[in-house]
């Protein structure tokens, strides 16, 4: 598919413009909307561990690329991304200075899923379907048209007030309306695998710093424990027990990152009773130590510490538009 196909030649242009104006630092930039990012980056960046919330991803120039369980997702101006769960995976980034990565993330709204399902005609043939809680597919123009539109309020902040959420269901209709939708409904259905996982996922994110075991996670789910170690895996393509490390190791990178807090005190707060063990697992997972690493984000970045609150253990770092 060629960036005709999904992007009208003065909305691609007009889009650069404005991420570009948008995004003065590399890295994740606040919007005046709630669960709108920006996010800029000036070089390539090698795979690395990522933690995203249930999110949409556009990538409007550069190109990201997704790795799990063996899967390749790519997101790039021709694709988008849907995380219908909050996930830990690996992404690489390609961009430089002067092509640099620009892209947009809007949090999935539930409840605005909820309200766009009652009107939707009974006979569109929308089905709860899907096993994976991340996929990527095509951007079409009427997509693509409602990005730079919300893209264009963004410069606002009278303007996001009042044009930003219908912009934004807009954007999740659209969604509804895509190949995707599937995997959306099927995160957010009692009825259905990925959505029992999905209350796993939410308790997993709650109370990721005291004691959890599998039984317990199978329980909330309302499964049996085999069955609720497939379903896992099919969704999140690891076990609950790697998850649940997983969500503890980036959430503790976030609280030395962006709350200033040492190792031993992060290792405490997420859960680890052995600050050695902390250690190791995170240079296993990251490459690097602790402290190493915690040098060189901030080294790369500007962060703002109280600029956000987390609603999942999401690797964020931000620099709050003005």
């Amino acid at each position: 598919m060629s960036s005709g196909d999904c992007w009208h030649a003065h909305d691609r242009d007009r889009t650069i413009a404005l991420l570009t104006a948008l995004t003065p630092t590399e890295g994740f930039t606040l919007t005046a909307l709630d669960g709108v990012k920006l996010m800029r980056w000036n070089r390539a960046i090698a795979r690395s561990p990522v933690f995203y919330e249930p999110s949409i991803v556009f990538v409007c120039q550069g190109r990201k690329i997704g790795y799990l369980g063996g899967e390749v997702y790519q997101y790039n101006p021709q694709q988008f991304l849907i995380l219908s769960v909050p996930l830990p995976f690996e992404s690489e980034t390609i961009a430089s200075a002067e092509e640099p990565l620009l892209a947009i993330s809007i949090r999935i709204n539930l409840s605005m899923v909820s309200e766009l399902l009652l009107s939707v005609a009974p006979d569109t043939g929308l089905k709860i379907n899907g096993k994976s809680g991340i996929s990527s597919t095509p951007l079409d123009m009427r997509l693509s048209n409602a990005v730079v539109r919300l893209l264009e309020c963004l410069q606002s902040r009278a303007e996001a007030a009042v044009l930003g959420q219908a912009i934004i269901r807009e954007i999740h209709y659209r969604i509804l309306q895509s190949s995707q939708a599937s995997a959306i409904l099927a995160a957010h259905s009692t009825h259905h695998n990925m959505g029992k996982i999905s209350k796993a996922l939410r308790l997993i994110h709650a109370e990721y710093a005291n004691e959890l075991n599998v039984d317990k996670l199978a329980a909330e789910s309302a499964m049996s424990v085999p069955s609720f170690h497939a379903a896992f895996r099919d969704v999140t393509a690891t076990s609950p027990i790697q998850y649940l490390k997983k969500t503890r190791l980036h959430k503790a990178r976030l609280l030395m990152v962006q709350d200033g807090l040492s190792a031993i005190s992060a290792a405490s707060r997420v859960g680890y009773e052995s600050a050695s063990q902390f250690s190791r697992e995170f240079k296993r997972m990251f490459g690097k130590s602790p402290m190493e690493e915690v040098s060189a984000v901030r080294t790369a970045l500007i962060t703002s510490p109280s600029a956000v609150t987390e609603r999942y253990a999401a690797e964020e770092y931000v620099t709050v538009q003005q």
